[in-house]
């Protein structure tokens, strides 16, 4: 299997922008990134009313409108990995929205998501809810300050309930509690053979 189009994906902290810039580079693909500027995110980790649907209907239309320059500059004709998923958008809609407010979302999110492409692979990166806040610690960005401990659990097991029955595309799903993509050749080259061997369906890997 080689996969032209990579999509990356995991709950924040887990370690997605670092693996991306590895494939990238280790394949000669281009590299998309999510846009995170989003002038809502600090008032909505500031839990400000409104601010959760102001903060995923920006996201939505931000990652659609990147979607739409890549299928328009034909960047799929060639290599690409991507740290994000658009299908993830309804993990942190369900997670985040009251009901009226989801309604709503739910009508935008079914015209749009029809025309996006979607990637060859899925790489889905899972952590431990401690590790995952230790890693938002470390690189401690000032949006993410006032993330609390209770939101990255919720967030975590949704993440592995929308993987557990995503079908949409083959998906490997790695733990990376105990590996370090960034200064381990070993753990790198093993992921590289998870990804070679992998022939669709879906497949968990826990490295040693």
């Amino acid at each position: 299997m080689k996969p032209r189009h990579i999509a990356v994906e995991g709950p924040i902290g887990v370690g997605k922008t670092t693996l991306v810039r590895r494939l990238a580079n280790q394949f000669s693909a281009r590299e998309v990134l999510e846009d995170l500027r989003n002038p809502f995110l600090e008032e909505f980790y500031a839990d400000k009313a409104g601010a959760s649907f102001q903060c995923q209907v920006f996201f939505l239309l931000a990652r659609y409108k990147q979607q739409q320059e890549l299928l328009q500059g034909d960047l799929f004709s060639q290599r690409t990995v991507s740290d994000y998923l658009f299908a993830k958008d309804k993990i942190f809609a369900y997670l985040n929205l009251d009901q009226d407010d989801l309604n709503v979302y739910e009508r935008l999110y079914g015209v749009l998501v029809e025309q996006v492409a979607q990637p060859d692979l899925v790489i889905y990166l899972q952590a431990s809810d401690d590790v995952l806040m230790e890693r938002i610690g470390k690189r401690n960005r000032k949006a993410e300050q006032r993330i609390s401990a209770q939101y990255i659990a919720e967030l975590n097991k949704a993440y592995n309930y929308f993987f557990f029955h995503y079908q949409d595309t083959p998906l490997l799903a790695v733990n990376t509690t105990n590996v370090d993509f960034v200064s381990s050749e070993r753990d790198f080259e093993a992921l590289l053979r998870q990804i070679e061997q992998l022939e669709g369906g879906t497949r968990y890997y826990v490295p040693d």
